[in-house]
C-alpha cells in the first residue's frame, strides 16, 4: 500500500512538473497562429479570434530569414563535427597513453572548462580580428570547434574500454590510428550521438559570439536575425514566436532521430 501511494504521488508530482514546463510552449505555439494585437490580450488557455498565418509569412519576408538558417545551420554542423571528431581521438589520447606532461594538459582542459566564456571574450576576440576572420564563417566556426566538456566527457567514457581490447587489438596487427577508428568509434557511438546533439544545440543556440564577431546582415545567424523583429516604437512578438517555431525545427528533429542514442548514453554514464 505505501509503495502504490508513493508511485502515484510520484507520478503526480512529475505530471504537475511537465504541464508548468508545457505552459509557456502551447502558449508559444498559439501565438504563432494568434493575430500581434490579440497576443496578450487572450488568456493563457483563451483562443483567439481567428487562427491566421500572417505572423509566419510576415516574418519570412522582414527579414532574409532563409539566409540566416543557412549560416546557422552551416556553422551548427561544421561546429559539431569538429567537436565530435577532437573530443573522441583527445578523450582516447587522455585515457589510454602515456605520455610526459599529460596530466598537466588535462589540468588545462579542466580550466578551460570551468572558465567562463566572458572571461576570455576579448583576448579571443582580438585573436580572430588579428587573423582577419571577422564577419566570416572561419570567426565563427574555428573558435568553437574544440569543447573542453567534450574532451572530459569522452575521456571518462574511454576509460570503461578494456585495456586489454586495444592490446588485443594492437598485438593483431592494428595501428592505433585503426584501433581508434574500428574499435573506439564504434563503441563511442551512444557518448558521441549525445556530445553531438549537446554542441549542435549549443551552436545552434549561440548569441553572445555571433554578436561580438559578425558585422554583417548577410552573415548574421538566427539568434542575431531575431532582432531584426524589434523596432523603436514596437516589437513584432507574433513574427518572432513564428520565426523562432521554425528554427526550432532542426533541434526536435536531431532530438527525434537521435534520441535512443542520447538516452542510452545518460543511462550508461555511470556503468564500468
Amino acid at each position: 500500500m505505501v509503495k502504490t501511494f508513493a508511485r502515484y504521488l510520484n507520478l503526480t508530482f512529475l505530471a504537475l512538473i511537465t504541464f508548468m514546463v508545457l505552459i509557456p510552449i502551447i502558449w508559444a505555439l498559439k501565438a504563432v497562429f494568434t493575430p500581434t494585437g490579440e497576443i496578450f490580450t487572450t488568456g493563457i488557455f483563451g483562443l483567439p479570434t481567428h487562427f491566421s498565418l500572417d505572423n509566419i509569412r510576415n516574418g519570412l519576408a522582414t527579414a532574409p530569414f532563409l539566409t540566416y538558417f543557412k549560416t546557422s545551420l552551416l556553422v551548427a554542423l561544421a561546429v559539431t563535427f569538429s567537436i565530435v571528431i577532437t573530443s573522441a581521438m583527445a578523450g582516447f589520447g587522455f585515457a589510454k597513453f602515456h605520455f610526459k606532461g599529460k596530466n598537466l594538459l588535462f589540468a588545462f582542459v579542466i580550466m578551460a572548462m570551468l572558465m567562463p566564456f566572458q572571461a576570455i571574450l576579448i583576448p579571443l576576440f582580438i585573436e580572430v580580428k588579428y587573423f582577419g576572420w571577422l564577419d566570416s564563417l572561419k570567426g565563427l566556426i574555428i573558435p568553437g570547434a574544440v569543447s573542453a566538456f567534450g574532451i572530459f566527457m569522452m575521456r571518462q567514457f574511454m576509460f570503461s574500454i578494456p585495456n586489454e581490447l586495444i592490446e588485443a587489438a594492437l598485438i593483431d596487427g592494428c595501428s592505433p590510428l585503426k584501433v581508434f577508428r574500428k574499435i573506439i568509434l564504434p563503441m563511442a557511438k551512444s557518448p558521441l550521438s549525445a556530445l553531438g546533439a549537446l554542441a549542435f544545440l549549443s551552436s545552434w543556440n549561440n548569441y553572445l559570439w555571433p554578436l561580438v564577431v559578425v558585422q554583417s546582415e548577410s552573415s548574421l545567424t538566427i539568434p542575431l536575425g531575431l532582432q531584426q523583429f524589434r523596432g523603436n516604437n514596437a516589437t513584432a512578438y507574433g513574427e518572432i514566436f513564428a520565426v523562432s517555431l521554425i528554427a526550432a525545427i532542426p533541434v526536435a528533429l536531431l532530438f527525434i532521430v537521435m534520441r535512443r542514442q542520447i538516452v542510452s548514453s545518460f543511462a550508461t554514464s555511470g556503468i564500468k
